[in-house]
């Protein structure tokens, strides 16, 4: 993926640019060690490629590529406490390495300095100033929002798949799609492209969530970098499970429950999962509408004109469609 490094390293030198105070510590140093401590950096490479796709500068957009980054953090870090989830790529989780009190108000602090950087527009013209607040204001509410989709359909018994779809349009796809409209906006895109890449990156959102949920289940987990099977030990609700009890017959489901109500489950457990994602066709499901959502993806790109820009993202997509599973 050679042709997104100097996107990356763009995004990387704007973080390194991030100037937290000295002190307090004790709220300075959380937010530092959950910036530096990497992730794909998707969400703001993305927004530097829609500037370019719009005809901007990309230095420009290198405010409102890290102000969508820190969002991005900032609900990770308030994640891992509501999941009481003990690491993040690969390091303890802020509530772990300090305490919860200390996440809160990291995470509040992150929230602060994505707007903090917005001001670098606020004598832009055609109030990009305001649209690109009120742009972020509603990814962040449409996030916060999949996040109490999400609480509701763990604590239910059942669910359903469009409910899945309606949570990970919050979660995870709300934020991919501002990536891209502010990226848009900061490059004074018209309104039909600014349209374009909001259903753009809903599309890659979608299909990108459901890949994860198919790769936990039946990727090689050293390609993958997880455990095997993790969303079924965790006992989450994915578009696998939920389409599995969908579709299975009244034996199916039984079984599953049976398994997914166990209070520890071991590797045949999972086998006895996947087997039945296989039998009741959800396993296919996930690979059709992976495939349906990144080919709409591509079509939503063909009206731009040619550009760099526009080959870059065309060779992320394709990057993104051939991760293994």
């Amino acid at each position: 993926m050679t042709v997104l490094d100097d996107y990356t390293l763009l995004v990387e030198e704007g973080l390194s640019q991030l100037t937290f105070p000295d002190s307090p510590r004790s709220l300075y140093d959380p937010c530092r060690y959950v910036m530096k401590n990497g992730g794909k950096r998707l969400r703001p490479v993305l927004t530097l490629m829609a500037s370019g796709l719009c005809g901007g500068n990309l230095e420009d957009a290198v405010p409102a590529a890290l102000s969508v980054e820190l969002i991005h953090n900032f609900t990770l870090v308030h994640d891992d406490i509501m999941d009481q989830a003990s690491s993040r790529r690969g390091q303890p989780s802020v509530h772990v390495r300090w305490d919860e009190p200390t996440a809160i108000l990291a995470g509040d602090m992150l929230y602060a300095e994505a707007f903090q950087q917005l001001l670098c527009y606020s004598d832009a013209p055609g109030r990009r100033f305001q649209h690109l607040q009120r742009t972020l204001l509603k990814a962040i509410r449409t996030v916060c929002e999949g996040q109490a989709l999400d609480m509701k359909l763990e604590r239910e018994k059942g669910g359903s798949v469009e409910e899945y779809l309606d949570m990970i349009r919050g979660k995870t796809a709300a934020l991919i799609s501002c990536s891209l409209k502010i990226g848009g906006i900061s490059a004074g895109a018209s309104q039909e492209e600014l349209q374009r890449l909001d259903l753009l990156g809903d599309k890659i959102g979608l299909a990108f969530q459901i890949q994860d949920d198919l790769m936990d289940a039946v990727a090689d987990p050293e390609k993958f970098g997880k455990t095997r099977g993790g969303d079924i030990l965790e006992g989450k609700k994915t578009f696998l499970l939920l389409t599995a009890l969908e579709n299975g017959n009244e034996t199916d489901v039984r079984e599953l429950y049976s398994v997914m109500d166990k209070d520890s489950l071991k590797g045949g457990d999972i086998d006895r999962v996947v087997h039945l994602f296989r039998k009741t066709g959800a396993l296919k499901r996930a690979r059709d509408t992976i495939g349906q959502e990144y080919r709409q993806a591509m079509e939503l790109l063909e009206p731009f004109d040619d550009s760099d820009y526009k080959a870059d993202l065309v060779t992320l997509l394709n990057f993104l469609i051939d991760r293994e599973y």
